[in-house]
C-alpha cells in the first residue's frame, strides 16, 4: 500500500534539523513506503542529507528558516504559522500535499496551530493528546489526555474514551479495548462529579454492544502500567502529572539501579551476571521505543515526537503516523462517534444533570 507522504518539521526538537532527519532516515531504512516532506531551512536539510541517500530518494523539501521557540507561548507562535517549520508542516496536512505531520516543538503551539489549520472532528468539542506507555504485559497502554486541554467535562471525557479506544484498536490490535476513566478511588461514589457522570454515560452507552469498547469503570494511577487496562482516560491536567510521575519513577529506577551496579567491584561483578536482565529493564523503560504522542480529534493526523527524542525516538514516532494514515484513524474515530449518537450524549448529560443528590456531608471527591 502506498502511503501519503508525512512532513516532517525538521526543524523543532532540541537538536533539529541532525536528529529529526537522521530519524526519517532510519524509518525509511525499515520501511521503504515512507516518503517524506523536509520543512525548513533547506541548506541545513541538504548537508543533512548527504549522510542518508536512500532518504534523499524519498524526500521533497520545503525552505524555511523560522522556527517556533521552546518556549514561544501559543498566542505568539500562532501569528507565525505561515512562516515558521512547524505551521508549514500542519499547514501541508491541510492542503493535502501531506497525509500527516510530526513536530518535536513547542506542544502547546502544535495544538494551536494543529486546532486552527485543521479544525476538530465533527462530534468532537476538543481535541486531546494521546501517548502509548509500557506495561507489564505484552501490550501498550493509551493514556489521554496528557495536556491538550486542562480542563474536562463528562461530555469531553467520553469522547476521549472514543477516540482513545480507536487509537487502541490499531496499536494494539484489540477488538473492543477495556477503557477506564482515572480517579482517585475505584468505588462508584469516588471522584468529582464530571467523573461520575461521565463513567455513567459510558456505562449506558456500552451497555448495548454497539461501541468498540468495554467500559470498566475507574482505575488508580498506581494501576496505569499494570496492563489490565487498555486505555485510561481522564483531563490533561491530570493526565500530565500522572505522565510526568511515571516518566520520574521510570528515571528513579534506573538512576538507582546504576549507582547500585557501580557502588563496588561486587556490585559490579553482579551487573555483568545480570546485564542480559538489565539490558531488558532498560529498553522496556527508554522513552524512545514509546516516542510519538498524537493530537486525537482533529481532521488530520499530527504526532508530536519528544524534544529530547534520539533518531531511534523520532523514527518510532514515524512508524506510528504511517501506521495511523495506513489503518485510517480519522475514518475509525468518526464511524465510532456515529455509533455513540449525539442523541446518546445530550440523553445521558440530562440524566446525569437530573440524578439524585448525594447525601447531606458527602464530599464531591471522597479521598
Amino acid at each position: 500500500m502506498n502511503l501519503p507522504r508525512i512532513a516532517v518539521d525538521a526543524m523543532g526538537g532540541d537538536e533539529g534539523v541532525r536528529v529529526m532527519v537522521e530519524g526519517a532516515a532510519l524509518a525509511r531504512r525499515q520501511h521503504e513506503k515512507f516518503k517524506f516532506l523536509l520543512v525548513g531551512d533547506s541548506a541545513r536539510i541538504e548537508a543533512a542529507l548527504d549522510n542518508h541517500p536512500n532518504l534523499r530518494a524519498a524526500s521533497e523539501i520545503l525552505h524555511c528558516d523560522d522556527v517556533v521557540g521552546g518556549d514561544e507561548l501559543p498566542s505568539k507562535a500562532i501569528r507565525r504559522a505561515k512562516t515558521t517549520s512547524m505551521g508549514l508542516a500542519v499547514n501541508a496536512v491541510k492542503t493535502g500535499e501531506a497525509g500527516a505531520a510530526v513536530s518535536a516543538g513547542n506542544t502547546g503551539a502544535l495544538m494551536a496551530m494543529s486546532k486552527l489549520a485543521l479544525r476538530t472532528m465533527p462530534g468532537i468539542d476538543r481535541p486531546a493528546l494521546a501517548a502509548i506507555m509500557p506495561t507489564l504485559q505484552s501490550h501498550d497502554v493509551v493514556m489521554l489526555d496528557l495536556g491538550a486541554n486542562t480542563e474536562a467535562d463528562a461530555r469531553n471525557l467520553v469522547q476521549y474514551a472514543v477516540m482513545g479506544a480507536a487509537y487502541s484498536r490499531i496499536v494494539n490490535g484489540f477488538d473492543k479495548p477495556v477503557v477506564r476513566l482515572l480517579n482517585i478511588g475505584t468505588e462508584e461514589i469516588k471522584g468529582t462529579e464530571e467523573l461520575r457522570d461521565a463513567a455513567a454515560m459510558l456505562t449506558a452507552a456500552s451497555a448495548g454492544g454497539g461501541l468498540a469498547l468495554q467500559f470498566d469503570g475507574f482505575v488508580e494511577s498506581d494501576k496505569i502500567n499494570r496492563g489490565e487496562t487498555h486505555v485510561v482516560v481522564t483531563d490533561g491536567f491530570s493526565g500530565n502529572i500522572a505522565l510526568k510521575a511515571i516518566e520520574g519513577s521510570a528515571r528513579f529506577v534506573t538512576d538507582l539501579l546504576r549507582q547500585a551496579f557501580t557502588s563496588s567491584l561486587r556490585s559490579k561483578i553482579g551487573f555483568l551476571v545480570s546485564r542480559p536482565a538489565t539490558e531488558l529493564l532498560k529498553h522496556h523503560l527508554d522513552p524512545n521505543n514509546h516516542n510519538g504522542a498524537v493530537f486525537l480529534g482533529l481532521n488530520g493526523v499530527v504526532v508530536k515526537s519528544h524534544g529530547s527524542a534520539t533518531a531511534k525516538g523520532v523514527a518510532h514516532a514515524v512508524a506510528v503516523t504511517a501506521r495511523l494514515l495506513e489503518n485510517k484513524l480519522t475514518e475509525r474515530i468518526a464511524q465510532d462517534l456515529a455509533q455513540l449518537g449525539e442523541d446518546t450524549l445530550r440523553k445521558n448529560v440530562r440524566s446525569a444533570a437530573t440524578a439524585a443528590p448525594q447525601p447531606a456531608g458527602d464530599s464531591e471527591a471522597t479521598a
